[in-house]
C-alpha cells in the first residue's frame, strides 16, 4: 500500500491545486444535499397519535389514550383528564408493555386506587376489571391485534431503503474525494494513517448500514448526519495530527458498539430500569477515578492517564447521568425518585467541582435543567436551579483560581493576543482568512495552534473548508435536537423522551460552548464539539448519546430500539 501512495503522490505537483479547488466548492454542495435529504424526513414526518386502549366509563364516555404511559388524574396537564373533586391532580398511570398487557400504578393519591373493590398500589389489568378513581368508575378497553396491526400499518413509515442508500453514496462520495486529496498533499507525512482512517470510516457506516437492512430498519438518517459531522472530523485531524488517525477511528468503533449496546438495552424497559441502576454506579465511579488517579492538565484534574492511553472519564459519565436522568411515568410521580436524582446531580457536580472541570459541570447542570423540567413540568423549578447555579458561579470564581482565569480573558482577548487571548485570536484570524469555502483542506495555518483539532475545531474548519461548512455541520446538530423535540410529541414512554431530549441538550450545548467560545461570544470551556473533535472519550461519548436520539423516533422500522410489529399481531419482534 505505501508504494500505491507514493506513486499517486508523484502526481501531486500537476494536480494538487485542481484537486482541492475542486473539493473546496464540492465539499459544501455535497454536505448541503446531504444535509437537505438527511433533516426533511426527520422534520416533516406526521406526528399522528396512535390509540392504544380506551377508558370505557358508566355514562358510556370513552377516553382515548394515546401513549404507553398515560398519567390519570384531575390536573389539565393529565395526559387522560378525570375531573372529579376525589380525583388528586396525578391520581395514577396506567403503562402499556411490549407484550401488551396493561397495569395500574398509584401516584401516592390522596384517595388511592381500587381495582374490584380493592385498593392497591399497582395492579395488571384484565379486560373485566373495574377501576375506581374517586367516584368514578371505568374498565380498559385494549386495542385488539388486528387493531394493532393496522395501527403499524398507518404509522409513518421510516425513510426508504433506496433514499438512505442515496444518502451514503453521497457521504461515501465526499469521504473519497476528501481522503483523495489528502493522500495528493505534499505536506502529508502521515498519508498511510489518513487512509485507514478514512477507509476504516467507509468500512463501519456501510457495515452499519447493512446491519439495519438485515434488521428491517431502513432509517439511516441520524447516523449518516452523525458520520458526516465525523468525516470532517477526521479531515481535521488528517490536518492537525495525522499520526492520530488510527485511533480516533478505534475510537469511533468502541463508540458504535457502544451505540449499539445502549440501543438494545433500550429495547426493554424493564430491563433498562435495571441497567439504569449500574449506569448511575458507574457514572459516580468515573469520576472518582478520576480524582484519585487523574493528571492535571491546564488547571482541570479531568484526565486518566493509562500508559500511552489518556482518557476523560467524564465523558462517559455524561451517558449514565442520562440513563439515570430519564425514568418511566410510574416512577416520576414519586416524589422519592425525584428527590434521589437531585441528590445525585450535585454528587457529580460536586465531583467535577473538585476537579476543577467547570465546563463539564455546565453542561452536567444544562441536562440537569432538561431533566428537572420534563419530570417536573415547574417552570419555578427551573428558575430555582439557575439561581442556584449562580450562585455557586460566583463562589467558584471566588476560590478558584483557574476558572476565574477563563472568565478574566472573557471578551479581552485582543489586551493579550499572545498571551490569555492567542488561542482565540488566532481562530478569529484564521476563520476570517478562509472565506465562504476556505483555502483548502491541508493548507490552513490554524493547525499550528494548540488543541486546533478539538477546542477550537471550529476554527480549523471555517479556515480550510469555509464559512459555509461550518454553519452546515452546526446545522446537523441542531437538526438532531430539533427531531428529537418533534418526536418527543409522539413518544410512547417518557424514558424515551427524557432520555432523548436530554442527549440531544448535551450535544446542541457542547456545540454552542464550543463555537461560540472560539470566537469569544461566550468563554473558551474546552468543552469538544459532538463527533468533530478529536478525542476518544468525546467520540465514545457522542455514539453513546445518539442511540437515546434514536430510541425516541417512532417512525415504523425507523429505529432498531424499537420492536416491530408482526405480521398477523401478536408479540413484536
Amino acid at each position: 500500500m505505501a508504494e500505491w501512495i507514493l506513486q499517486l503522490q508523484s502526481l501531486r505537483d500537476t494536480y494538487m491545486n485542481v484537486l482541492i479547488g475542486v473539493l473546496r466548492y464540492t465539499a459544501p454542495i455535497l454536505a448541503a444535499i446531504l444535509l437537505f435529504r438527511c433533516m426533511k424526513p426527520l422534520l416533516t414526518f406526521r406526528r399522528e397519535p396512535e390509540i392504544w386502549a380506551w377508558l370505557c366509563l358508566t355514562d358510556g364516555q370513552k377516553l382515548p389514550i394515546t401513549h404507553w404511559e398515560s398519567v390519570i388524574g384531575r390536573s389539565k396537564r393529565s395526559d387522560i383528564v378525570v375531573d372529579a373533586p376525589e380525583v388528586s391532580k396525578s391520581h395514577g398511570v396506567l403503562t402499556r408493555y411490549d407484550d401488551g398487557s396493561w397495569t395500574i400504578t398509584d401516584a401516592d393519591s390522596a384517595e388511592g386506587i381500587l381495582v374490584n373493590g380493592k385498593k392497591t398500589k399497582i395492579h395488571a389489568l384484565s379486560a373485566s376489571d373495574v377501576i375506581s378513581i374517586g367516584s368514578v368508575e371505568m374498565t380498559l378497553q385494549p386495542i385488539t391485534p388486528r387493531q394493532e396491526q393496522k395501527l403499524a400499518q398507518l404509522r409513518t413509515k421510516g425513510s426508504s431503503f433506496l433514499s438512505s442508500l442515496c444518502n451514503i453514496l453521497l457521504l461515501t462520495l465526499l469521504q473519497l474525494l476528501c481522503a483523495f486529496v489528502f493522500l495528493m498533499n505534499p505536506d502529508q507525512k502521515e498519508a498511510q494513517s489518513v487512509l485507514i482512517g478514512f477507509g476504516g470510516m467507509m468500512i463501519m457506516q456501510w457495515m452499519l448500514f447493512l446491519f439495519y437492512a438485515c434488521i428491517r430498519r431502513t432509517s439511516f438518517e441520524v447516523e449518516t448526519l452523525a458520520f458526516f459531522l465525523c468525516t470532517i472530523g477526521m479531515a481535521v485531524i488528517a490536518t492537525v495530527a495525522p499520526e492520530e488517525s488510527i485511533k480516533q477511528l478505534i475510537a469511533m468503533g468502541i463508540g458504535l458498539a457502544a451505540f449499539l449496546l445502549v440501543g438494545w438495552s433500550l429495547r426493554d424497559l424493564e430491563r433498562v430500569k435495571k441497567i439504569r441502576y449500574l449506569a448511575g454506579i458507574a457514572g459516580v465511579g468515573f469520576l472518582l477515578i478520576t480524582l484519585v488517579f487523574g493528571e492535571t492538565y491546564y488547571g482541570a484534574r479531568n484526565w486518566l492517564v493509562i500508559g500511552s492511553l489518556s482518557l476523560q472519564p467524564s465523558e462517559l459519565s455524561k451517558v449514565c447521568f442520562v440513563f439515570m436522568g430519564a425514568s418511566t411515568m410510574d416512577r416520576l410521580m414519586k416524589k422519592r425518585n425525584l428527590i434521589l436524582f437531585i441528590a445525585y446531580s450535585v454528587l457529580i457536580c460536586g465531583c467535577l467541582a473538585l476537579m476543577n472541570d467547570f465546563g463539564t459541570a455546565l453542561i452536567f447542570f444544562c441536562a440537569f435543567l432538561v431533566i428537572a423540567y420534563l419530570r417536573s413540568g415547574s417552570v419555578g423549578t427551573v428558575g430555582l436551579a439557575i439561581t442556584a447555579l449562580a450562585f455557586a458561579g460566583v463562589v467558584a470564581l471566588k476560590i478558584a483560581p483557574h476558572a476565574l482565569q477563563r472568565f478574566a480573558s472573557w471578551r479581552h482577548i485582543w489586551e493579550d493576543p499572545l498571551g490569555a487571548g492567542y488561542q482565540q485570536t488566532r481562530a478569529l484570524m484564521c476563520m476570517a482568512s478562509g472565506g465562504f469555502f476556505g483555502v483548502g483542506p491541508g493548507r490552513g495555518w490554524m493547525k499550528n495552534v494548540f488543541a486546533a483539532d478539538s477546542d477550537v475545531v471550529i476554527a480549523s474548519v471555517c479556515e480550510e473548508w469555509g464559512l459555509i461548512l461550518t454553519i452546515l455541520l452546526i446545522l446537523a446538530v441542531v437538526g438532531l435536537a430539533l427531531f428529537t423535540v418533534r418526536s418527543a410529541a409522539v413518544g410512547r414512554s417518557s424514558f424515551y423522551t427524557i432520555g432523548g431530549c436530554t442527549a440531544a441538550a448535551i450535544m446542541l450545548v457542547q456545540t454552542v460552548l464550543n463555537a461560540l467560545g472560539t470566537v469569544d461570544v461566550l468563554p473558551l470551556t474546552g468543552v469538544t464539539f459532538p463527533f468533530l473533535s478529536n478525542g476518544g472519550s468525546s467520540m465514545i461519548c457522542s455514539w453513546g448519546l445518539l442511540a437515546f436520539i434514536k430510541a425516541s423516533d417512532t417512525r415504523q422500522n425507523a429505529s432498531f430500539a424499537v420492536r416491530l410489529q408482526k405480521k398477523g399481531g401478536g408479540k413484536n419482534e
